[in-house]
């Protein structure tokens, strides 16, 4: 590209970025806005007439409680979201053909409603396949069934079925006056889904089928813009978006589009038995920076709260029952520091640059050296004057870069982007992470010492505290336990059998051995085998109800040993789904249980194929379907108390009574004393639990920021449980006598699982003197009017605690020299004598607290020449009195 000409400050008379941003706030009328239209052009969507910068926040509505969702959505502003996304489930929404569910975790209107009260819009993807490791991608199992259906192609059965239920959840906004135009807060929709990944399956009815999508979503009138996202070949009135980790190289398919971001990955999904993903902070900053850099004016973080998939929610093959996805808000809605932080203040600073960036139709690129850039943006701001924003970046992966910029020398950290409001001052740059990391604390729930057992007094001593020392148990039937069985001669598809009721079916048959066949494998030292061609997730074998053995995989090969007695024996094949597939082409046809043939092999006359034998079918266990795990129907089993030294057994229900612990924290279930099965609390699904080790090699003692991420890297949790706590909300206890029934299928010690509170309980933080002054001074009346530089002002340091709690302690500050890094800092030889006191001062018994990061501050300079930094650990704990101050 050619050099752009050199741009000096004296050219150009250049507005403080706070002032020509007032004009682009939203005018927030009655419960939502006034009215307003949405359209786009090359450079942005368009909102009032006006474009705009847009950052969006990721955030699923059935993966939280409705009285988790206001919480969520006020942290999502506090982090600098202009716009909350989700995705619309239509499994959740028509479980039964025709039979909608608007209610609970699936009340939508209710969800945009609280979106648009808290003065952000919202971006709603109807899809309705969403992938988004959620059951089935999103679509209802009854869809399989409908005669001639094939998913997302030009078939009239699925297009019909489609176009009905996108229908009903644009009118349903519509009906709500939840639409931009109504003064709701819906700026844009969502047609399909990452459908360019298998297009090219379906050949030319894959593309009449993007055709179709789109001509039938613009003519539902709902008067916003839809988007498709990873689809080159949109219509021209549909803009395509990027998803990925980078998207600054996107371009849409039309100039007169702009460039979208519709999935930012700030993290990734976990299967069982794998390890946890986390991308840092400063990649994904990076990612973000250049992506406005490089010309992009949405962005949206999936997820920017990932959640929990209650119940059988959660996709397959295996995703777990979080879906924390390393977002900036946990899966419990806490924030993840330096992640939240970090983000909050890149947002500050490209808000401060949205005048220059909607003003200029494309930046002016410079060159600044091998692997460094700048592109600069100006023009007119609408509210008068001129207006200049500069991104300098050094895509270096390894080394720090001196550059010359409109006659001043900056330095830019490897893998970074500065950010100039002004073309003049950095107000941030991606590297450097002034942010606190807060250390999440996980405290056992105690019960009264005096309750206690003599087991729950021992481990008490460890700091753990057990959920009861009285159990109830009862045992699942193996096999056929109900009326409603029935008996086919040959081998059903497992969800034709199931339709996803359960995740449990039983297939049973008769074999008769012979006087032979036990001689035969007596003198041989062998014994049968069971063999199916093909299964997936999980197959149990029983041989006249006792277990052989077990199987676990994704269509693999099952090979079973099994021992049989002479007579009449019964089979039984218990086969599992962890999850239904949710993402790839021809999903209807994906199926679970087996593909080919059962066989028993091993015989003296060959083997005995079983695959068109007579089976009896039995959908689920006899527990769920007496609902015994519901506050109603528990007492239908004949529970047996438990007791301590009992072997843990197979296929076992187990039920107890705890109170809830006290104040706000989020609540979590300890299983990691169980083995595989499913949870409930009050009658509430807390999800499948499954105590499976992840691998003992693949995560790195350190994370490197820098060069491009992968779900592989940063990896943490290797050689662990994937998973061990399950979160269950607040708003589904009582504040005494809590029904926890778990089935458990593989054998546990029910009286080692606890009640835990998690929350942020220590805060770290770090910031020197050649940290950039903050951001909110951007907007002080001061440099506003010019009778200050920015340059002058100090840099400080934020400590804040979750909602509730209050700064109850400083562990540990020094200004100076510290070393060390969180949780192990040291003084060093440079120290401030009165460190401790003047941050205890400011901090203690405040929610949230500032310090300057200065001589002035700490009334001292004590080591002249050198360059010095605070360092500070303090403790959160609950408060009734806590004192704030604005962020």
């Amino acid at each position: 590209m050619a050099k752009s000409k050199q741009i000096s400050s004296l050219q150009w008379r250049i507005l403080p970025p706070i002032i020509a941003l007032l004009v682009y706030l939203p005018i927030v009328s009655g419960s939502f806005f006034e009215p307003f239209n949405v359209s786009y052009d090359h450079r942005a969507l368009i909102i009032a007439g006006k474009r705009r910068m847009l950052v969006s926040a990721g955030i699923h509505y059935p993966r939280a409680t409705p009285e988790m969702w206001s919480d969520l959505i006020t942290k999502s502003r506090e982090g600098g979201a202009d716009v909350i996304q989700t995705y619309v489930f239509w499994n959740g929404h028509e479980p039964v053909k025709g039979q909608y569910n608007f209610e609970g975790r699936y009340d939508i209107v209710k969800f945009v409603e609280l979106v648009g009260s808290s003065g952000l819009y919202l971006h709603l993807r109807i899809g309705p396949y969403v992938c988004a490791e959620w059951n089935f991608g999103g679509f209802p199992v009854w869809l399989r069934d409908v005669p001639g259906i094939e998913f997302r192609t030009d078939n009239e059965p699925f297009k019909k079925e489609m176009q009905k239920f996108v229908t009903k959840i644009v009118d349903l906004m519509r009906e709500a006056k939840l639409f931009s135009w109504q003064g709701g807060p819906v700026i844009m929709l969502q047609i399909e889904n990452e459908y360019g990944d298998v297009e090219k399956s379906y050949g030319q009815k894959g593309k009449d089928y993007v055709k179709w999508a789109a001509s039938m979503a613009l003519g539902l009138g709902a008067g916003v813009p839809w988007v498709m996202c990873k689809q080159t070949d949109a219509p021209e009135n549909i803009i395509d978006a990027c998803n990925g980790y980078y998207c600054d190289g996107f371009k849409p398919n039309s100039k007169t589009k702009p460039v979208l971001w519709t999935e930012d990955w700030d993290g990734w999904y976990t299967k069982w038995g794998g390890s946890l993903p986390h991308r840092p902070a400063e990649d994904l900053a990076f990612a973000v920076a250049r992506f406005y850099q490089r010309g992009g004016s949405f962005q949206n973080y999936y997820m920017y709260f990932g959640g929990t998939n209650f119940g059988r929610t959660s996709g397959g093959p295996f995703y777990i029952t979080s879906y924390d996805y390393d977002a900036p808000l946990d899966e419990y809605g806490l924030r993840s520091e330096p992640k939240w932080g970090h983000l909050k203040d890149l947002h500050a600073a490209i808000k401060l640059c949205e005048p220059a960036l909607v003003a200029a139709d494309a930046p002016q690129y410079r060159k600044l050296g091998s692997n460094q850039e700048a592109h600069i943006y100006h023009g007119n701001a609408e509210t008068g004057g001129k207006v200049c924003a500069a991104f300098l970046a050094n895509i270096d992966e390894h080394k720090s870069a001196y550059v010359k910029f409109n006659g001043q020398s900056y330095t830019l950290p490897p893998w970074s982007v500065s950010i100039l409001p002004d073309c003049r001052h950095v107000a941030f740059n991606t590297a450097k992470v002034g942010a606190q990391t807060s250390v999440k604390t996980v405290e056992s729930a105690r019960p009264p010492l005096g309750s206690m057992s003599i087991l729950q007094k021992d481990v008490s001593q460890d700091n753990v505290s057990y959920i009861s020392k009285s159990w109830m148990a009862w045992k699942e039937p193996i096999g056929i336990w109900g009326e409603d069985n029935f008996t086919f001669q040959g081998l059903l598809e497992y969800l034709n059998v199931t339709k996803d009721r359960s995740d449990y079916l039983w297939l049973k048959t008769r074999i008769s051995i012979s006087e032979d066949d036990i001689s035969f494998w007596k003198k041989n030292g062998s014994n049968p085998t069971v063999t199916i061609d093909s299964m997936r997730d999980v197959l149990r074998v029983f041989v006249n109800e006792q277990l052989s053995g077990s199987v676990v995989g994704h269509w693999v090969k099952a090979v079973q040993p099994v021992r049989f007695v002479q007579g009449d024996n019964d089979l039984l094949l218990l086969t599992q789904t962890v999850g239904l597939q949710n993402y790839g082409a021809f999903l209807e046809k994906d199926g679970a249980g087996f593909r080919g043939k059962v066989k028993v092999t091993g015989f003296k006359n060959g083997d005995m194929d079983l695959s068109k034998s007579s089976w009896t079918y039995q959908v689920g266990l006899k527990g769920e379907a007496e609902k015994i795990y519901t506050v109603e129907y528990n007492e239908k089993a004949e529970w047996s108390t438990l007791e301590t030294d009992v072997s843990p057994s197979i296929f076992m229900w187990y039920k107890t009574y705890f109170d809830t612990p006290d104040g706000t924290d989020p609540v979590v279930l300890d299983l990691e004393s169980m083995g595989k099965g499913q949870a409930w609390v009050n009658g509430h699904h807390i999800g499948r639990y499954w105590n499976i080790i992840s691998q003992k090699d693949g995560c790195e003692r350190t994370c490197d920021y820098r060069g491009a991420y992968h779900s592989d890297k940063c990896t943490t949790n290797c050689g662990k449980p994937t998973q061990t706590r399950y979160h269950v909300p607040r708003s589904w206890l009582k504040p005494s006598s809590n029904l926890l029934v778990l089935f458990e299928e593989t054998g546990g010690n029910p009286f080692k699982i606890s009640v835990k509170t998690v929350t942020s309980g220590i805060l770290c933080s770090q910031v020197s003197e050649s940290h950039y002054p903050p951001l909110r001074k951007w907007s002080t009346p001061e440099y506003m009017n010019g009778t200050i530089s920015i340059n002058s002002v100090a840099p400080e340091m934020q400590l804040h605690c979750e909602d509730g709690h209050a700064i109850s302690s400083i562990e540990f500050a020094s200004y100076g020299t510290p070393r060390g890094s969180c949780e192990r800092f040291s003084t060093g030889k440079c120290h401030a004598s009165k460190s401790l006191s003047i941050v205890s001062e400011a901090c203690q018994g405040r929610n949230n607290c500032f310090i300057e990061v200065s001589n002035t501050a700490f009334r001292s300079d004590p080591c002249k020449g050198t360059l010095k930094t605070l360092a500070v650990v303090a403790r959160c704990s609950p408060s009734q009195e806590t004192s704030y101050l604005r962020f």
